[in-house]
Parts: structure tokens; C-alpha cells; sequence
């Protein structure tokens, strides 16, 4: 879950990997160039730009891009729930980053109850920005320990209602996953994980496949949100 709007952020380990291709979706024009021009300076294609959740919805069905950055508030259709209809079906590979201007509400929560694969500010720093869809595509985005707990907090009880119901039997977990989800759910990436862990990178990146896969979870956001609602770890740990 990506929330700052700037400080230090370390660069993606994938930086040279091939050019992914990404969405904008806001109903401001200024927002949209900026944010085009960031992406494109660095490789990234950006393959279309919507203005609305409707027209974000058959953009993104048409393209299939690797990320598209999405506005949370929008007319006609707002950016939560086009991301609902974008990953309903579960069969879309597409990660969706949303885009706020505020830093905390229940629209960012339910937004990534939906599925969002987080949420950046809209002052978001460019070399930020760019990292974050990095990571986000290669599902490994930093998920801010005081920012995930502060949204479970705060949120959970009244959004879990409303939240996908994915499988939630944490026994199918081996210990060494239960291990691992916990410190995923504090706010690791994998490289941090590794050296947690003394494992390679490729080994955990098996682990948090494979608890993915076992809980039926979308992405490493879902399963943070899990860890939480289930008590796997509580806020202030």
C-alpha cells in the first residue's frame, strides 16, 4: 500500500525490467499530463487516459494494461466502483492503484477492499510514483506499517461487511507461512522479508504465492487486510 507523498522510498530491484503499461484515470486534465509525462520519462508506457469510472471500465478491458493509477472521486462513476467491476471476475491481471487526495477515509479502505493494490496522495513525489507502479506490478508493494494499521483501525469493523469474502481458513498455512504472512501484514517487501528470514528472495516470493493462492487472496493488500480482520496481528503490534 503505497501513501506517501514523498521521503525516502527505495528503488525498485525490477528498475531495468521491461516497459510495463499503465492507465491514467482522473477527471482532471492537469493531473492526468503530469502523471503521463513522470511515467512515460522513465520507460513506462502509458497506453490511455480516462476521465471517467465508465470510460476507465472499457479502457481498461480493452488495453489490459499492467496498472492503471485510478481516481478515487469522479462523476458518473466513482474510481471504487470501477475497480469493483474491473476486478470482480478475479480473472484480470491488472493491479489498481488509487489515487486520493486525501490522506485516510473509508473510501480508501473500501477501495482496497474492492481489490486496489493501494492508494497514493496526488502530491505524490515522481520518483515515488514511479516506484510504487514498479513494485505494485511486480506485487511487491510496500505496505506502510503506521498507515495499514492506522486504516485497520479505524475501518475494519464497519468496511469487513462490505469486503470481497475470500477463503479465510488460516490452518491450511504451514508455520513457516503463518511466519511469513505476519510479517508481510507489518509492512515487509520481499527483500526485507528475505533478510528477516535468511531466505532468498525467490523463496519467499514462493511463500506469499502460495499463502495467496491457499486463502484465495488477489494480492499481498488483501492479505494484509486478512491478517488484521483475522487477528493474525493486531494494530500496535
Amino acid at each position: 500500500m503505497t501513501t506517501h507523498s514523498g521521503g525516502n522510498f527505495p528503488a525498485a530491484a525490477d528498475e531495468q525490467s521491461a516497459a510495463l503499461r499503465a492507465v491514467i484515470v482522473d477527471d482532471q486534465a492537469l493531473v492526468r499530463t503530469g502523471f503521463r509525462m513522470i511515467l512515460q520519462s522513465d520507460g513506462i508506457d502509458v497506453v490511455g487516459e480516462a476521465t471517467t469510472g465508465g470510460e476507465a471500465v472499457a479502457l481498461v478491458r480493452r488495453t489490459r494494461p499492467d496498472v492503471v493509477l485510478m481516481d478515487i472521486r469522479m462523476p458518473e462513476m466513482d474510481g471504487i466502483e470501477a475497480t469493483r467491476r474491473l476486478l470482480a471476475d478475479g480473472a484480470t491481471q491488472t493491479r489498481i492503484i488509487i489515487l486520493t487526495t486525501y490522506d485516510l477515509n473509508e473510501y480508501v479502505y473500501e477501495a482496497l477492499s474492492a481489490g486496489a493494490s493501494g492508494f497514493l496522495l496526488k502530491d505524490v513525489s515522481p520518483r515515488y510514483l514511479v516506484a510504487s507502479v514498479r513494485l505494485v506490478r511486480d506485487n511487491d508493494a510496500l505496505l506502510a506499517p503506521k498507515i495499514t494499521r492506522r486504516l485497520i483501525e479505524r475501518f475494519s469493523p464497519q468496511a469487513a461487511p462490505r469486503a470481497a469474502a475470500p477463503h479465510r481458513d488460516l490452518a491450511e498455512l504451514t508455520a513457516r507461512e503463518l511466519e511469513v504472512l505476519r510479517l508481510l501484514a507489518t509492512g515487509l517487501s520481499n527483500a526485507e522479508l528475505a533478510q528477516e528470514l535468511t531466505l532468498s528472495t525467490g523463496t519467499v516470493k514462493t511463500h506469499v504465492a502460495r499463502i495467496l493462492s491457499k486463502l484465495g487472496l488477489r494480492d499481498r493488500v488483501q492479505a494484509v487486510i486478512l491478517a488484521y480482520e483475522t487477528g493474525l496481528i493486531c494494530p500496535g503490534e
